[in-house]
């Protein structure tokens, strides 16, 4: 058995030749092929040469001998038949955002008391400075902000004497509100939809590997800004992309049914430069 990512060279020996022979006999040359078939010369003189590590993965060899031998209209199955080649098994996906329920419910909790805490240390300062202050010595009462004080009636006011300053008004406390900011989720900027089975893999600004998986008919993929890198696509056709709401025409990017495109921080596209 082969591996995931390998090929048996043993049983494709003389498959190359078989496709040089037949392209030859059809009066053929490289550059009618590689015109033909939108495929670069140099994976023609890989495919000839049967120098399958040029090539990529094992689906990647498979769809590209079997275009260039239905443009030949020469059978190749019993080669690839014998080569035995495995498709790539789905990467295992793990979560890293799962985050248990008592875990959410103690941090929920935590904000709350912050708010409290907050609320409290902002309010109550407001709260003291306007309470209303009676002037006297220890004999003084506390006024009530509910009832206001009756002015007694048939005293006349002493001779010389000022009239009373108007009363103030009682300002109402302020009270912050304990109602979290609401945060919003990060927007999609990429997302892929699958019509039908194809290879993809999936690389991060950095390089480093997001996915690299045989996806099946129905399964979809999002990615944020700044999350992808650079995309291939085995089987373009069967994969539909979407861009901030918008599908995304693969033609331009596409060499054989294999699409191949750049990811740029905003979530735009560009071709891969050989």
């Amino acid at each position: 058995m082969t591996g995931s990512n390998s090929i048996d060279t043993q049983h494709l020996q003389g498959c190359g030749a078989f496709l040089r022979d037949a392209r030859e006999k059809a009066g053929l040359s490289l550059q009618d092929v590689g015109n033909r078939l939108k495929m670069p010369l140099k994976v023609l003189q890989a495919l000839e040469g049967e120098q399958w590590s040029q090539l990529g993965a094992p689906v990647f060899v498979r769809g590209q001998l079997r275009s260039y031998a239905r443009l030949l209209k020469v059978d190749i199955d019993p080669f690839l038949a014998q080569a035995d080649l495995e498709t790539v098994r789905p990467a295992e996906l793990v979560s890293h955002s799962y985050t248990p329920k008592a875990q959410r419910i103690f941090e929920s909790a935590k904000r709350r008391a912050v708010y409290v805490v907050i609320t409290a240390v902002i309010a109550t300062p407001i709260w003291m400075a306007t309470r209303p202050h009676l002037a006297g010595n220890g004999n003084q009462t506390t006024a009530s902000l509910d009832v206001m004080p009756e002015k007694p009636t048939g005293t006349a006011a002493a001779p010389g004497t000022a009239n009373a300053p108007a009363e103030r008004a009682v300002a109402t406390p302020y009270v912050a509100s304990l109602t979290p900011p609401i945060s919003r989720a990060p927007e999609t900027a990429l997302s892929l939809v699958f019509k039908g089975d194809s290879w993809v893999q999936i690389v991060a600004p950095d390089g480093s590997s997001v996915e690299q998986a045989l996806l099946k008919a129905g399964d979809q993929r999002s990615y944020q800004a700044g999350q992808v890198g650079r995309i291939v696509l085995g089987n373009a056709a069967a994969v539909e992309v979407q861009h901030a709401g918008s599908t995304v025409d693969l033609t331009p990017y596409r060499r054989a049914n294999v699409a191949r495109f750049t990811v740029s921080s905003d979530g735009s596209l560009a071709p891969v430069a050989d």
